[in-house]
């Protein structure tokens, strides 16, 4: 199971996008677990993930961050996949990025 979680400034405007990329999973077979939390819910979260999505809106605190989820990689959503809710492309690169660092 890929668990992959985005954040956001308090972790409800991405709640379509998170549908929308488990909908993507769903429709790949791929087992995923996706939800959003607010910037100041990482720590408490990041035992628990895979990869951490940034929303345009958090971008400024990728540091901070990446320190509260030492060994978990951090990654900002494309801000036109993020405006136009596009849950396949965010899951596209979501997939590609823990490819990578495996």
């Amino acid at each position: 199971m890929i668990r992959i979680m985005l954040c956001c400034a308090s972790g409800m405007s991405t709640s379509l996008l998170v549908e929308k990329m488990r909908k993507a999973a769903l429709e790949q077979g791929i087992e995923a677990e996706i939800w959003a939390v607010g910037a100041n819910e990482v720590k408490a979260n990041a035992n628990r993930t895979d990869i951490i999505l940034l929303g345009p809106q958090v971008r400024y605190a990728q540091r901070k961050i990446e320190s509260e989820a030492p060994g978990v990689p951090v990654a900002h959503i494309d801000m036109k996949d993020y405006g136009m809710m596009n849950g396949q492309s965010v899951l596209k690169q979501a997939l590609a990025i823990l490819e990578k660092n495996q």
